[in-house]
């Protein structure tokens, strides 16, 4: 899809308050009927899949939230078009988090390839690795998708190595794991748009970027730390405005790999920094910078501070991006944890749980309702209108398309974990239409100019 100028439209709105419950209870997106999708090579119309998308049920004790889900986001996924002959399958996991996540004050714990996190759409969050290292004895990669076993001294970072092979909305399986390394917002709607695929096969993320509010919180790391997206308030009591937080991450003046930035000991040589293996090719590229102002964050990717769900203050990671909303290292979470790990994949529930059950007032979750911002474009349009929302929206939403007489002449569902819907404009003659949408007691209602 082309890329176009959005007009945003301020839609006003007395969206119920959400009652006080524990933020890692309440903000997973559940969802019981709608299934997931898929685009294969070659075909750019998406397959619905048999598996459900985002969490089938959140349950709780005194000390842990059990979220039940088959790891499959409500946004299409695929293809992959690096050669992974995998799809994204049911994971048919419970995730086990601590309600009262603490501080770990001894040696910190290192991040691992696989799952460190869930995303609150059920679908796994992954570090910067892709199990790939540099092996010195054969010059050569090893390990990951490559097979054999690499030194683990120079460890690939899978955000460039694995470009060629993420979807439009920056995931790919791992197996039939399906997964995030970075920031889950389509690639067609940063500043910088790096990768072509959602020309191809569009679609969209579990949110989409917005710099002018703080961004939702998106996930959960395994030590029972909150994830949120790129922008929070800028300074830690929720004061100072909107800002991007920042990586304290940055690349280091080297032209040989032969050391460390935590030490000056030489260790297993990497291969020379080159225009094959440029500066940010291993995690190792990078060294850390204490920050010196707050809105860049600790060595883990987080600091403590208020946020919308926790106005009392916690600690929390930020999905990272630099300043063309491109990632930015370590992305997530890491290299290592903040907090103790304790989170788990379970297979089942030992103890007295309550289930929990959303309330449909939650709507979106905004702290501005009274200025949500949905972009409708182009406008006027030839053969596509495209419906999106600047929030993260927690419940289906219905839109409907009349032409000037009100008949309908199309209605789509905005699903929950999901961010833009497309109505296909070619067939429809010139002239005056109208999208409608109901968005709690509020409706909002956008005259669309059809030219041919």
């Amino acid at each position: 899809m082309k890329k176009i100028i959005s007009s945003a439209i301020l839609l006003s709105a007395s969206l119920l308050a959400t009652a006080q419950i524990n933020p890692a209870i309440s903000s997973w997106l559940q969802n019981t009927t709608v299934k997931g999708r898929h685009y294969v090579s070659g075909n750019s119309t998406p397959i619905t899949d048999t598996y459900t998308a985002n969490v089938q049920s959140v349950q709780y004790s005194g000390n842990y939230v059990y979220a039940t889900t088959q790891g499959i986001p409500a946004y299409v996924v695929g293809p992959y078009l690096d050669g992974n002959p995998n799809q994204a399958g049911n994971q048919n996991a419970i995730f086990k988090f601590p309600l009262n996540p603490v501080q770990n004050t001894g040696t910190p714990v290192a991040t691992t390839g696989g799952n460190i996190g869930v995303f609150i759409n059920g679908v796994a969050m992954f570090d910067y690795r892709d199990g790939v290292s540099w092996k010195n004895s054969t010059n050569a990669y090893a390990g990951g998708p490559l097979g054999g076993t690499g030194d683990g001294v120079w460890n690939r970072d899978a955000i460039p190595a694995e470009k060629a092979g993420f979807d439009c909305s920056k995931g790919h399986p791992a197996g039939t794991n399906y997964h995030h390394h970075q920031n889950p917002s389509a690639f067609k709607l940063d500043l910088n748009v790096i990768s072509t695929i959602c020309n191809l096969y569009d679609a969209d993320g579990l949110y989409a970027i917005d710099s002018t509010v703080h961004s939702p919180l998106i996930g959960f790391a395994y030590d029972g730390f909150p994830v949120y997206g790129a922008y929070g308030y800028k300074n830690t009591d929720g004061t100072g405005g909107i800002v991007r937080m920042k990586s304290s991450f940055s690349l280091r003046n080297i032209t040989v790999r032969n050391t460390l930035y935590t030490s000056t000991v030489t260790v297993t040589s990497g291969p020379p920094v080159n225009s094959t293996y440029p500066l940010g090719t291993f995690k190792e590229d990078y060294q850390f910078n204490t920050p010196t102002t707050s809105d860049y964050l600790d060595i883990h990717n987080g600091r403590f501070c208020v946020t919308p769900e926790y106005p009392n203050g916690t600690y929390c990671y930020f999905a990272t991006v630099d300043s063309h909303w491109n990632a930015a290292y370590p992305y997530l979470v890491g290299p290592t944890f903040y907090g103790t790990k304790v989170a788990a994949k379970v297979t089942s529930i030992t103890e007295t749980v309550t289930t929990y059950t959303p309330s449909v007032a939650t709507g979106i979750s905004s702290v501005n309702a009274d200025n949500l911002k949905v972009n409708v474009f182009p406008n006027p349009a030839t053969d596509l209108i495209a419906v999106q929302m600047n929030e993260l929206v927690k419940e289906n939403y219905d839109i409907t398309l009349y032409d000037i007489n009100g008949k309908i002449v199309e209605k789509k569902t905005l699903y929950q974990g999901s961010t833009i819907v497309y109505f296909d404009t070619k067939t429809l003659y010139s002239g005056v239409y109208f999208l409608k949408m109901q968005i709690g007691n509020k409706e909002l209602n956008k005259k669309i100019i059809i030219e041919k």
